[in-house]
């Protein structure tokens, strides 16, 4: 009985809303959720995809904000990365890319064999620094986010 009562204190004393279990960078490379992330660009995808799993993993995968960390990571450009065989599979992304990507001219289109939808974020040299899957989002969703995270161009304007 004393052992129950130390658990129940333990888990009472565990804050609520934090992250239950921190993931490997593999693992979360695996689900989508590579580089820098932070916890609060996790809490920003929580208001647009409503998959909780999808939110759930993103804070397995998280960094924790500091007081001096810009919440509002921002990236030079994007590529867009899919299989063309599978975009039968997914409308919204063929909609992004036919009716609304020509508002995005930092992001690019690369079609490779046997990818799910992914955005692959760039630096302002052209690396790699954040790839996020993008299988089940909406193309507003898409829209949103890419707004919100790439530095705006002059072609843009």
């Amino acid at each position: 009985m004393g052992s129950l009562l130390v658990y129940a204190i333990v888990l009472l004393a565990i804050p609520l809303g934090s992250r239950a279990e921190q993931l490997s960078s593999k693992e979360c490379e695996s689900l989508g959720f590579t580089g820098l992330a932070l916890c609060s660009d996790c809490n920003t995808f929580a208001e647009y995809v409503k998959n909780q799993e999808l939110v759930s993993d993103c804070l397995k995968c998280c960094s924790e904000d500091s007081d001096d960390s810009i919440s509002k990571i921002t990236y030079s450009g994007a590529v867009l990365e899919v299989c063309m065989r599978k975009l039968v599979f997914y409308p919204e992304i063929v909609g992004f890319i036919e009716e609304e990507k020509e508002k995005f001219p930092s992001v690019k289109v690369q079609y490779a064999f046997n990818s799910p939808p992914k955005l692959i974020m760039l630096d302002d040299d052209g690396q790699h620094k954040e790839t996020i899957r993008v299988d089940n989002w909406k193309r507003e969703h898409i829209l949103q986010f890419l707004r919100g995270k790439l530095k705006p161009t002059s072609a843009a304007i």
